[in-house]
């Protein structure tokens, strides 16, 4: 019995001290609920709209490929460009290719900005982020002084990446054509020197070698 007194006295402390906890901070439990409550819906806003967002990127994208199709290369290329300012990893990586591979754009410092654009406001895992370094370099190689050149594939070709191999050989080619052959044999060098190397690449780092020494 005195068991039972003393566990009921117990609950009831308990529960006015929960009382009188409730009854001074009330209003900050209703406003950290409300505060909740934002916090879950501005969540659930912004996913909900970045769905739409991509959604309506994707959408914009197979326009763009439905107006070169019907010959209508203006609203293509402004409909793409559209998609790159949009800053989708995705699709305005996707939209920059494919001005690439139909030659939409024949301004070398236009294509050049839309690059830059697209590395400075996005961000790419490693790899990606290497592949359009080198697809930037390998556009303007032609329009590049070495120095330009050089400085462009500094970050593959000093750092580890599927693209470095790709990388020097760009390098060895580009003095190759202006028969600096001295300067061409080091980057084919230094891509035999690189372990687990796609065939393609030794191949043809090994094939330049050989006119090299045939020249020279």
């Amino acid at each position: 019995m005195a068991d039972n007194l003393f566990e009921a006295r117990y609950d009831l402390t308990k529960k006015s001290k929960f009382r009188r906890f409730y009854e001074s901070n009330k209003i900050l439990i209703y406003l950290l609920l409300l505060l909740l409550v934002i916090l879950f819906g501005s969540i659930s806003y912004f996913l909900d709209n970045k769905e739409k967002k991509r959604i309506a990127l994707s959408e914009n994208y197979v326009q763009s490929k439905i107006y070169l199709e019907n010959e209508n290369k203006e609203k293509a290329i402004n409909l793409l460009k559209d998609i790159i300012f949009a800053n989708d990893p995705t699709y305005s990586t996707l939209s920059l290719f494919m001005i690439l591979n139909q030659n939409l754009i024949n301004d070398n410092n236009e294509i050049s900005n839309l690059f830059d654009h697209l590395l400075s406001n996005n961000k790419y895992d490693k790899e990606i982020r290497n592949l359009l370094v080198y697809k930037k370099a390998l556009y303007n190689s032609n329009y590049m002084s070495e120095s330009e050149l050089l400085e462009e594939i500094k970050s593959l070709v000093n750092k580890e990446s599927i693209w470095t191999p790709y990388a020097l050989l760009l390098a060895g080619d580009y003095f190759m054509s202006k028969k600096e052959y001295s300067k061409a044999k080091d980057f084919y060098i230094e891509i035999l020197s690189i372990n687990n190397l796609e065939k393609d690449i030794y191949d043809q780092a090994k094939y330049q070698l050989k006119y090299i020494a045939n020249v020279q």
